[in-house]
């Protein structure tokens, strides 16, 4: 049998985890079928999940149907939990996009789908709740194809017009399609793995229907990947369990024992093949198989391992800061809690200031606080609190700078030039060579490179992380008699600083600042007030649609996270609870009130003493500061660019 791993994801409420629960009945992995809202769903099985009756984490389940062997991963469908969503997508094989026949695509909607495209996860679609939908399947099937892909076809009748609309998505396939007036297996096989064809299926996953059909249709249309003989897998989660900690991997290649040694002095102690809440141990994990390993502690998601390449900085960034508030516990207490959460969810960016005794998280939005809250409570007894939330802001830059950093205490000696440009958005940063080594040894400059990854580097206008810059290594000098490692450490650290303060003085820093892409349905009486209120928060809109529910319009645009987050309050009041507010992270983009941010925030960048961009140069003898504006009069090394 072939062996496939498929994720489900959907917008919450879609009836993803339902429609798990179907699949894993039909095909006879399960004798009786649970339900979320009674809180006996197999792929349900935390006690919050079945206490909040949503998702929270990523769950396995196996199950057997046609002539496949599927791994099922069921993933979170609030927007809060959208981290633990991308942890899975980088080990997938296919995934199965839920959506509602009533709702159509919501805003989460589309974030899947950009970050199914972005993974490049071939897509199969259930349009679920079809028994409870006012509108025909031919209709929905509209709104796929005109606001998701032209490639959405209906696989439910397979006729002579579901082949010619997949022959129309692809040149080749359309003339196969002329010639012989139908299409291989192998040909839609390959327009599906290729996302150039996503095949829809129709059916109410709680009333259990349509899931045969679509069983039968994942298992005829799916193909199970090519395997490498050489050793490789990719790590897409950690999680703990009755104290144990549990690295979850998907084997590409090769095979992972019990005992291998994957880092160094860390052996695998137990291999674990779960099923919902249970698992079965294996003395290995063979290729195309997901599984947990216990005993490993320097794993994190996202890591690859043999052959296979870590993933990229993840798309979805959280957007709030909060404080903790330990209340009656030890703070440090709360700080090993808290790291044990953030070794689960990196996203968590737990922050520990000494000087402050203060604790800091990074988060999506209130029902992630909430959660974290309980977890803290049942998991560590810990009864805590957060304060007020605050904004995350990041900083970019507008134009293109020459860096440069010196450290020459005495016997000490480094020089180090950045070329430091604009990056795409979202792209975070990228770090590159372009240095000879005549001019620095292959040594010092991977210990530049090295230093540049070590680090989350702050931007001068309000101490907030760097980010969407090239920074290239051009030039630098060391000393074969006096240069050691920390050396360009330090240098390398300085010179994105100083470059920092060379753009800040021509004004060509950028404060970027989270926005939200939002979906507001009001009644038509209501839509000069909403108006209104979107641009005094510096929103944009697009034309209203009127909704297909009487009198109510449908309002989409996007406005900053600080001015929107708390207007759902303000929307049920004045629309009497009758209105709808749906805000989605529409990522980081210039901020709209930047100066009244920097005066308030008042970061002052040549007092951060841990963030420095003045360097140390050596006279008779001794160290001495040089500010930063200095710099390029007093650098040892030409400047190579004529910024």
């Amino acid at each position: 049998m072939k062996e496939i791993t498929a994720g489900v994801v959907a917008h919450v409420d879609a009836g993803k985890t339902t429609l798990s629960e179907a699949m894993l009945y039909n095909s006879g992995a399960l004798r009786t079928l649970g339900r979320v809202d009674n809180g006996d769903a197999f792929l349900d099985p935390d006690r919050l999940e079945k206490k909040r009756g949503i998702t929270i984490f990523s769950h396995q389940a196996s199950l057997e149907t046609g002539n496949t062997k599927l791994t099922l991963l069921d993933t979170p469908g609030h927007m809060d939990f959208a981290s633990q969503t991308e942890q899975v997508l980088s080990v997938l094989d296919y995934a199965v996009l839920v959506i509602s026949a009533v709702d159509g695509i919501q805003g989460y909607t589309r974030t899947l789908w950009n970050l199914l495209d972005r993974y490049s996860v071939p897509t199969f679609i259930f349009i679920n709740k079809i028994d409870a939908a006012t509108t025909e399947i031919s209709n929905v099937m509209e709104e796929l194809q005109s606001g998701l892909s032209q490639g959405c076809v209906l696989f439910d009748e397979f006729n002579a017009d579901v082949y010619e609309e997949i022959a129309m998505q692809d040149d080749d396939a359309l003339s196969q399609f002329l010639n012989d007036e139908t299409l291989s297996d192998e040909s839609i096989q390959k327009l599906i793995n290729e996302r150039k064809i996503f095949p829809c299926f129709s059916g109410s996953a709680l009333k259990n229907s349509g899931i045969n059909e679509f069983l039968a249709g994942f298992d005829k249309w799916t193909v199970e990947p090519n395997t490498s003989q050489s050793f490789g897998a990719k790590i897409f989660k950690i999680s703990h369990d009755q104290g144990e900690r549990l690295t979850w991997v998907r084997v590409t290649g090769g095979t992972i024992k019990t005992k291998a040694e994957l880092f160094e002095n860390e052996k695998v102690n137990q291999i674990r093949i779960y099923n919902g809440a249970k698992f079965q141990t294996v003395d290995e994990l063979l290729p195309n198989q997901v599984g947990a390993l216990t005993g490993l502690t320097s794993s994190h998601p996202g890591m690859g391992l043999g052959n296979q390449s870590s993933q990229a900085k993840p798309v979805i960034q959280p957007v709030l800061n909060y404080d903790l508030d330990p209340l009656d516990n030890d703070i440090h207490t709360c700080l090993t809690a808290l790291r044990e959460l953030e070794d689960e969810d990196p996203q968590l960016h737990v922050q520990w200031s000494n000087q402050l005794q203060q604790i800091s998280i990074q988060i999506m939005g209130e029902i992630q606080l909430e959660i974290i809250q309980q977890l803290m409570l049942e998991r560590f007894n810990l009864n805590v609190s957060f304060g007020q939330g605050k904004i995350l802001y990041q900083e970019t830059i507008n134009e293109s700078v020459e860096g440069v950093g010196h450290f020459e205490p005495l016997r000490h000696y480094a020089e180090v030039h950045l070329l430091m440009r604009p990056g795409e958005p979202g792209s975070g940063i990228s770090i590159n060579s372009d240095c000879s080594l005549d001019v620095l040894s292959s040594n010092w400059q991977h210990q530049v490179l090295s230093n540049l990854t070590s680090k989350v580097h702050l931007g001068v206008l309000v101490g907030a992380p760097l980010t969407d810059v090239k920074i290239t290594l051009i030039n630098g000098r060391g000393s074969n008699v006096h240069s050691v490692g920390g050396d360009f450490r330090e240098a390398t650290w300085r010179a994105v600083r100083q470059g920092l303060m060379m753009l800040k003085e021509k004004g060509a820093d950028r404060l970027l600042e989270p926005w939200y892409r939002f979906k507001l349905v009001v009644n038509q009486t209501e839509v000069g007030r909403a108006l209104n209120d979107i641009q005094k928060m510096s929103g944009e809109f697009d034309p209203p649609q009127n909704s297909e529910l009487s009198d109510m319009v449908i309002l989409t645009g996007v406005a900053p996270v600080s001015e929107m987050r708390d207007y759902a309050q303000d929307v049920r009041s004045y629309t009497h609870g009758q209105g709808q507010l749906e805000c989605i992270p529409d990522g980081f983009k210039p901020c709209h009130n930047a100066d009244d941010v920097i005066e308030k925030i008042n970061y002052q960048p040549v007092s951060d003493l841990e963030n420095t961009p003045d360097s140390v140069f050596c006279a008779h003898g001794a160290g001495y500061p040089v500010a930063w504006d200095d710099v390029p009069k007093m650098a040892h090394v030409p400047y190579a660019t004529n910024l």
